[in-house]
């Protein structure tokens, strides 16, 4: 027997997560090969490189654009313009205002000018990497002339501000330096880092910040989860505001998360994660808020012009899709007025192989081939191998317009408008247990049926032959849908700052609208028995009496073919008020207060077209069989998860053909159209919140106390269930609700010495119920008499947390880092199914209620470090452990959302020509709802991705990006073992030209 022996330094790793172990050690191995160097900054002398790095500061002209503002600012846009590694204490240059610098200078000129009047001098140093300068106090003329300042003699009891400029590396030095100085715990990543990574939107950048995780279940990241908590409990603010959001898929709903894939990418100047809270920042998330921060026209240069076209191909779709976005930036010559817009177009053709079973929560009586009946038994309502293709137009437009005419106001006029066009072609060859077979008066008997047990101590159906060779048992389900997403934000946000106040206020609308336009199934079916069986890994059938590639083989086209036409809607009306003042005390830095108003509203609204098997047209429709309007047949679907009794091959219709022969049989009468008021619904939602916090700092010591109260009013609408009367008829239902909610806040971080920092916080924090489960609507299942509703009287989430750290800037861009995380959450929202009076009848009904709560712990780790000759590293693995009881208290359930495992781990080579990152994801099992008695689970996930630029001018840049370069698939099944949803979306491979001027 062959052995392999681990190092003892990886033996902490599970056995159940040695997947990890091989990229764990490729990112863990340069730190060997290339140790940590002590920081450049504390070794500055005059080298030969720092010599001629002097020379060129001196005489070396550039034109400079920097208009009066504060000096602080003013610094940081001198050292972009400048290119150089810029160090100084914010603190030394409060109300410290700059002149004006405009024209070519030398760098040692330009920086002195901005420094005059100031009491304040600098000195260079050498960075390692070039010019360095730090901005200290002058010193009298009496004293001797200081010997060039390093951070390691810089006073310990404040921070440094350090800016930076191009280049990877540069780009992560900024995000460090923002996560360094806040006295709360964030992480950032700007547009620059965003554009080294092969993320084609912000969620995928997203996932590389410790503690985010993200939804692929479309193939790209969409939704966002983070410290385990589910993405309807966490905000994605856009300039610290709500962006409305929607989805299109008929089995999505309106949510208060956000819809990631409507966001393009270039409207990004940096993404903060805020993990604890503030009290001036918005409430509403209890595992962290995400704030998108986009690009201001007199951040830019005077004119700036970016051109980007590219090419996507999908190994599994055999597609090409080109891509093409254009940013202009313009300013006065007096830098204070200026104009950006942007125009991003976006086609994507994706195709998805899934094995897929539905499940409900359903009871069915099972009988073999010798009589015995098994009661009470869960099934499938169906399941088969699913083809999906989709052809996606994104088109995102952004004006911006600011106006800086002094140094005392700032206004920034904010537009965005994203459409989202959708064409989707779904098939899917089904059989169906539980929606026919067994559902059949008598049902169908089974020979030898496969029983697995629930987590609830009941059985599922996992396996036997569906017998009566008579009745329908193969579907062909061909879903054809046009659907759409647009979203609009208009934003207004003023700043005055005069004396020690500054003050802001900010106000806009924003709205997004998402559906379809059409939904349609069209079904046919085929008598036959079927042997099935489902385990952990496949999903096998046998169509025992007919051909699934014969398409004269499925000779019914069902009745229950429908369309859909649905729209959600979501609208938001927010304005807000912040004051600020700076004080001259030796503990309080600095006083806030403000207010915000928000006024919400959402609504859903569907149209249904169902077959009137009345009219003529259905006498001839019915006897429609596939062979009519077939197209090809389907590619080998699946390779990635099917074994030799999976179905990956079966007859597909033709979309021309099912317009030319189906639809005019419909506009004579086959189908017809109705409101369906058992759909609608409509919440409105006010709320009301104020603030006052306090910024302050004693020695080392630094922090921002704080209280958030929020006051929320909710109004939902839908009409009342009367199963005895006509459904157009029905009486509204309208439910009030109003809650009011204290959210205190400590922030604390001390400075143990000029790398090494602790982090403690505190909060308490609340996240308001999702829309779906505040609809007072009631709906009937004809078929089972089982209903679905929600509650209107919902509390929402609340949560108590702590948050302890400990970080080490070991480097010019470098940490070592871990946090611990705690949270207690005292509130939850639970499924219930209980037995309910409705119109006189007893129903069984599952509503949401608030349950016992939750307990999250966690750690994060953090490795972020430049190597020597251009290599350096991004690492950070989260383990969070996150547990709810059940609803009825009976056993202890995973938390939907959560992962317990996840590493971010990327390499990357930076040089004047070449950049390339390699990155490489893994996300443990996560967890999702319970239905038919288990959880459902996602297994394990890892992806690798890959990019490569090639600076071929400097204007003209050439990139290449690989995602999901093993071709990873995505495993749902659940906790008994029934496979769920097995996908396979495929790599996906992108060359583009990017061009500035």
């Amino acid at each position: 027997m062959k052995v392999t022996y681990a190092p003892a330094w990886l033996s902490f790793i599970p056995p159940a997560t040695l997947g990890l172990r091989l990229p764990l050690l490729a990112v863990l191995l340069p730190l060997f090969l290339f140790p940590p160097a002590t920081s450049a900054l504390a070794e500055a002398g005059d080298t030969h490189g720092a010599a001629l790095s002097k020379h060129r500061f001196t005489t070396e002209t550039i034109s400079f654009a920097l208009p009066a503002q504060p000096l602080y600012q003013a610094l940081t846009a001198y050292a972009q313009q400048a290119g150089l590694q810029l160090f100084f204490r914010r603190e030394q240059l409060l109300n410290i205002e700059a002149v004006e610098i405009d024209g070519a200078f030398s760098r040692r000129q330009a920086l002195t000018r901005l420094l005059e009047n100031s009491n304040l001098d600098f000195q260079i140093g050498d960075g390692g990497e070039g010019m360095t300068l730090v901005i200290f106090p002058s010193t009298d003329d009496k004293q001797p002339t200081p010997q060039p300042l390093t951070v390691a003699e810089a006073p310990n009891h404040l921070p440094i501000e350090e800016t930076y400029v191009t280049g990877v590396r540069s780009t992560l030095r900024q995000s460090l330096a923002v996560k360094r100085n806040s006295n709360h715990i964030v992480d950032v990543t700007t547009s620059a880092d965003i554009g080294q990574f092969p993320d084609r939107n912000v969620a995928d950048a997203l996932q590389r910040i410790p503690g985010v995780s993200v939804d692929r279940i479309w193939g790209e990241g969409r939704d966002v989860n983070i410290r385990g908590t589910d993405k309807d409990i966490n905000r994605t603010l856009l300039n610290g505001q709500q962006v409305a959001s929607a989805y299109w898929w008929a089995n999505d709903n309106l949510s208060r998360g956000f819809n990631y894939s409507t966001l393009a990418s270039q409207l990004v100047e940096s993404l903060e994660v805020h993990k604890t809270p503030r009290a001036d920042l918005d409430e509403g998330s209890i595992g962290g808020t995400v704030i998108v921060r986009t690009r201001k026209p007199l951040d830019l240069p005077a004119a700036e012009l970016r051109v980007s076209l590219e090419q996507q191909y999908n190994d599994l779709a055999e597609t090409l899709a080109p891509q093409i976005s254009t940013l202009g930036s313009w300013k006065n010559h007096e830098r204070t007025f200026g104009i950006l817009a942007s125009i991003n177009w976006q086609n994507r053709d994706s195709r998805r192989d899934g094995l897929e079973t539905f499940a409900d929560n359903n009871f069915y009586s099972v009988t073999d081939q010798h009589g015995q009946q098994t009661k009470d038994v869960y099934a499938v309502w169906g399941g088969g191998s699913a083809l999906f293709q989709q052809q996606r137009t994104h088109t995102t437009g952004n004006l911006t317009l600011q106006w800086a005419p002094d140094e005392h106001w700032n206004t920034v006029l904010n537009l965005v408008d994203s459409q989202v066009d959708i064409e989707n072609s779904n098939h899917n060859f089904l059989f169906s247990p539980g929606g026919y077979k067994l559902s059949e008066a008598p049902p169908a008997t089974v020979t030898d049926p496969i029983f697995i047990p629930t987590d609830n101590g009941k059985k599922i159906l996992a396996g036997g032959t569906l017998n009566n060779a008579d009745s329908p048992g193969a579907f062909l389900d061909s879903i054809q849908r046009q659907a759409y997403i647009d979203t609009q934000v208009y934003d207004l946000d003023l700043h005055y700052r005069g004396g020690r106040w500054e003050n802001h206020a900010q106000f806009g609308f924003t709205r997004a609208r998402g559906g379809t336009d059409h939904d349609r199934l069209y079904r046919f079916s085929g008598d036959t028995r079927v042997h099935f069986r489902l385990d952990r890994d496949a999903l096998e059938t046998d169509y025992l009496d007919l051909d699934p590639q014969d398409p004269a083989a499925l000779d019914n086209f069902s009745p229950v073919s429908r369309d859909w036409i649905r729209a959600m809607e979501n609208r938001e009306y927010y304005g807000q008020l912040d004051f600020h003042r700076t004080l001259e005390s030796d503990w309080i830095q600095r006083l806030a207060f403000g207010l915000k108003l928000r006024d919400l509203q959402v609504e859903n609204h569907l149209t249904t077209g169902t077959i009137d098997t009345e009219s003529d047209a259905w006498k001839t429709l019915k006897n429609l069989g596939l062979d009519a309007v077939n197209g090809p047949l389907s590619p080998t679907l699946s390779t990635a998860n099917a074994n030799a009794s999976t179905l990956t091959r079966y007859i597909l219709t033709d979309p021309q053909h099912l317009q030319s022969v189906i639809h005019p049989l419909y506009a004579e009468g086959a189908m017809s159209y109705a409101y369906d008021p058992s759909a609608y619904f409509a919440i409105g939602e006010q709320s009301l919140a104020g603030y006052v916090s306090a910024d302050f700092e004693r020695g080392p010591w630094h922090g921002d106390i704080g209280l958030r109260v929020v006051q929320t009013r909710q109004v939902a609408r839908a009409y009342q269930p009367d199963i005895s009367d006509d459904p157009q008829s029905l009486p509204m239902n309208r439910v009030e609700n109003h809650y009011r909610d204290a959210l205190p806040n400590l922030n604390l971080r001390y400075q143990l010495n000029d790398q090494l920092m602790a982090r403690a916080a505190v909060a308490k924090v609340m996240a308001r119920p999702n829309f779906k489960d505040l609809t007072p609507n009631i709906i009937i299942e004809p078929t089972s008499g089982y209903g679905t509703a929600g509650n209107p009287q919902l509390d929402p989430y609340r949560a108590d947390q702590l948050d302890l750290g400990l970080e080490w800037y070991f480097g010019n861009a470098s940490l070592l880092s871990a946090t611990a995380f705690f949270k207690d959450i005292s509130t939850f929202v639970y499924p219930h199914v209980d037995l309910e009076q409705i119109n006189g009848q007893a129903l069984y009904i599952t509503r949401p209620r608030n349950g016992p709560g939750a307990d999250i712990r966690g750690l994060e780790l953090q490795w972020q470090h430049d190597f020597a000759k251009g290599f350096g590293t991004l690492t950070n693995y989260t383990y969070t452990n996150a547990r709810v009881p059940a609803a009825d208290d009976s056993r202890t359930l995973n938390l939907p959302g959560n992962s317990r495992s996840q590493l971010n781990a990327s390499i990357y080579y930076e040089s004047e020509k070449l950049n390339g990152r390699l990155g490489y994801n893994y996300r443990s099992r996560s967890y999702g709802e319970i239905i038919a008695g288990s959880q459902s689970e996602t297994a394990p996930y890892r992806q690798w991705d890959a990019s490569v630029r090639w600076q071929l001018t400097p204007a003209l840049s050439m990139t290449m990006d690989a995602a999901n370069l093993t071709g990873e698939v995505i495993k749902i099944r659940s906790a008994s073992g029934i496979p769920q949803g097995f996908y396979q979306h495929g790599r996906r491979l992108t060359m583009g030209l990017k061009w500035q001027l």
